[in-house]
Order: structure tokens, then C-alpha cells, then sequence
């Protein structure tokens, strides 16, 4: 795989959501055939996103969460603290990879980052992201720009999962979400996100990672 050897994590703690995805949008556009490779690590203060084919009768009772249009793919999602999100800032032109072979990739290092705890994950072909009997626990939704991958996974860890029920995820009515600490996997988004860089990774073959703190200047 002709990947660059180094992926580079940034630690950009708790964010509002706009500042993190207009952040991405700039790194995105502003990218180059030598940029390097990016995960970023983070978790949002509370908000309802609303994928490009999102469709408004899915937002049930948004009462006090602000609901956010963005430019990711996917219908309506919910982002709190206890919850972790990474997204892959990733060349996949470079890579030679498949949008479908990211979004692959992506579920399994969750499915092997949770394997250790004895949590039995699966993805589905038709609805993605990443399922624990048939309940939810990581939602999934990317933007590929100039060949380039943005947005990315949430992975709920120790969270307020109420915020779930004003909404059908993803377009699911009934939909059940799920976390990982109920499962006796990971307690906090430290612990997750510690386990989401190696097993990310390892399948995306980086040999090198090298952590940041915060948004480059």
C-alpha cells in the first residue's frame, strides 16, 4: 500500500463542533500532494449533524441542541462529551484506496480495537458504521474532496445517550444506540482514542505516528 509511512495525530480535546469541521475544510482545501496524513482526535459539545441527504423529518424534538447542515454524507447524528470522534484527514488518491476500502477500513479498526474487551462488533454492508447486537455504538459518515478524506467516526464511550431518542439515527427509526463502557470496553475517550490510533493504524499500514496537541497553528 503506498501510504506515507507517518500518520500525524492531533489531540484537540473538547471543541465546538464548527470550529473542528471548518478547521477540516481548510487542511482539505488547502492540502497538497506532500500533506501529511492526519487523525484528529476530539470531543464536541453538544450537537445534532445533518448529513448532505439528510431529511428534516428524521430530527424529531431537537429542543435545546443546535442542529448543524454539514457536508458529510449520512443523515442526522448526535455529538455530547463521553463520546469519541476521529477523523481521518487521509490522501486516499495517494493511498490508492477506494472510498469504500476507507469507510472498510474504518469499521474494522473499531471492530479490532473493541475485540480485546470481549465486545463482539460487526459493520454492515448496508448501513455503516459499526453494531453490537444489532444495537449501534459507532456512527460513520465521510467527505472525499480533491481525492481526500474528511468527517469521519463517532464512537460512543461514556456519554448521555438520551439526546439519541430526539432524533432517528441515521435515518433509522427505533434504532437503538449502545456504549462502550455499558459493554465493559473502554471508560473513557482517552482509553478509546488510544485504542482507535493503533488499530487504525495498523490496518492503514502507517509505520510511524507522531501526536500533536490541538490544531496546527
Amino acid at each position: 500500500m503506498l501510504l506515507p509511512q507517518t500518520l500525524h495525530i492531533r489531540h484537540l480535546g473538547q471543541q465546538d463542533y464548527q470550529t473542528v469541521w471548518h478547521a477540516m475544510q481548510a487542511y482539505t482545501d488547502n492540502r497538497d500532494a506532500d500533506s501529511q496524513d492526519e487523525l484528529w482526535i476530539v470531543e464536541h459539545l453538544p450537537v445534532f449533524t445533518q448529513g448532505q441527504a439528510g431529511k428534516s423529518e428524521h430530527i424529531l424534538n431537537p429542543g435545546d441542541i443546535p442542529v448543524i447542515q454539514v457536508d458529510r454524507g449520512g443523515q442526522v447524528t448526535y455529538h455530547g462529551p463521553g463520546q469519541l470522534v476521529a477523523y481521518p484527514l487521509i490522501d486516499i488518491k495517494r493511498a490508492k484506496l477506494g472510498v469504500r476500502q476507507l469507510v472498510n477500513h474504518i469499521e474494522q479498526s473499531i471492530v479490532d480495537m473493541l475485540a480485546p474487551y470481549d465486545i463482539k462488533a460487526y459493520a454492515k454492508a448496508d448501513a455503516p458504521g459499526v453494531y453490537v447486537d444489532e444495537r449501534k455504538i459507532a456512527s460513520l459518515g465521510l467527505r472525499i474532496r480533491k481525492g481526500c478524506s474528511f468527517h469521519g467516526l463517532a464512537l460512543n464511550v461514556d456519554m448521555d445517550l438520551a439526546p439519541f431518542r430526539r432524533i432517528n439515527p441515521c435515518g433509522y427509526a427505533g434504532l437503538e444506540m449502545v456504549q462502550s463502557k455499558a459493554l465493559n470496553g473502554p471508560e473513557s475517550v482517552v482509553e478509546a482514542g488510544d485504542k482507535l490510533i493503533e488499530t487504525f493504524s495498523k490496518i492503514l499500514g502507517y509505520q510511524e505516528v507522531i501526536h500533536h496537541q490541538g490544531l496546527a497553528e
